[in-house]
């Protein structure tokens, strides 16, 4: 009986844990070259959240706009730049790069839940990860990053 118990215990702990990890993953994803061309077309707001010197070293995604995740105001300072980068304009389509597409799932999530309703998450990064080879490798266009 208390082995039964165990074991069902265990096995609600497992299930809850793979619904949490599921779901810090649960926004939309484009791939990089599918990112660019929505960019392109003026169909995507492309927001590198990378740091000034990681810009400086690999450059930025062409016609990406430079959002440091770590703003001075915390993550409502990120929320209303890109606020006023889009005009307010929580339905517009953005899509967040960094260098893996680790710290652009933090920041999706943070967008979502100050109501942004189009979030997509660039996974493969500008170096790329398991999601791809990135924007780099892909060979996209770079910009130098004249800010940094």
């Amino acid at each position: 009986m208390l082995l039964t118990r165990l074991s069902l215990a265990a096995a609600a702990a497992f299930t809850l844990l793979s619904i949490n990890g599921c779901s810090q993953d649960s926004g939309p994803t484009l791939a990089a070259p599918d990112a660019f061309a929505q960019a392109q077309a003026g169909q995507l707001t492309l927001v590198d959240i990378r740091r000034p010197d990681e810009w400086k070293q690999t450059g930025v995604a062409k016609d990406a706009l430079q959002i440091n995740m770590a703003h001075p105001q915390g993550d409502a300072g990120f929320v209303a730049q890109v606020a006023a980068e889009t005009g307010g304009d929580k339905n517009a389509p953005i899509g967040l790069i960094c260098r893996t597409g680790n710290r652009t799932t933090q920041m999706q999530r943070v967008l979502q839940e100050a109501g942004f309703t189009q979030v997509y998450n660039i996974k493969e990064g500008m170096v790329g990860s398991g999601a791809g080879p990135g924007w780099i490798a892909r060979g996209l266009p770079l910009e130098a990053c004249e800010r940094c």
